[in-house]
């Protein structure tokens, strides 16, 4: 599983003009699921996620986790980081999950944050969404749970 991780003041997700999720401080995360990631993927990208030091200690540091500062998180369905750019002009999506596996594990990925014990909105799996934040610092990274066994 990938996923885009940006530390934020507030974000907001919107479907059909209505908000769906949102957030204050702690987390905007865009989550896709790859071909063969499997539930043991979400809990340990989820995992990775909740306890990332990118968050300001005392000393002005990125020391602390979202588990420290009590951050919660809004999780958003994003096939489109599974986008192959090597060849051409238009990304290729092929390695991306097929949809009902994409959201089973979105799904899971957001209810293992919770079980950590962050607070988690979501989007709304395939739906059109704005995707409204405003990111503290900025600050975005990039996990991907292939980088580690």
């Amino acid at each position: 599983m990938r996923a885009l991780v940006q530390r934020v003041s507030e974000a907001s997700v919107e479907v059909g003009g209505r908000i769906v999720g949102r957030t204050g401080p702690g987390l905007a995360v865009l989550v896709c699921a790859m071909r063969g990631d499997d539930g043991t993927a979400a809990e340990k990208l989820a995992a990775r996620t909740a306890r990332l030091r990118i968050f300001r200690d005392d000393e002005g540091r990125m020391n602390r986790s979202l588990l420290d500062v009590s951050g919660g998180a809004l999780v958003i369905s994003q096939f489109t980081l599974a986008a192959d750019t090597r060849s051409g002009n238009r990304p290729g999506f092929s390695a991306a999950a097929a949809p009902d596996d994409g959201e089973r594990l979105y799904l899971h990925f957001a209810e293992s944050l919770r079980g950590l014990g962050v607070p988690v909105e979501t989007g709304s799996f395939g739906a059109d969404m704005k995707l409204r934040l405003l990111n503290d610092g900025p600050v975005t990274i990039w996990l991907d749970s292939a980088d580690r066994g």
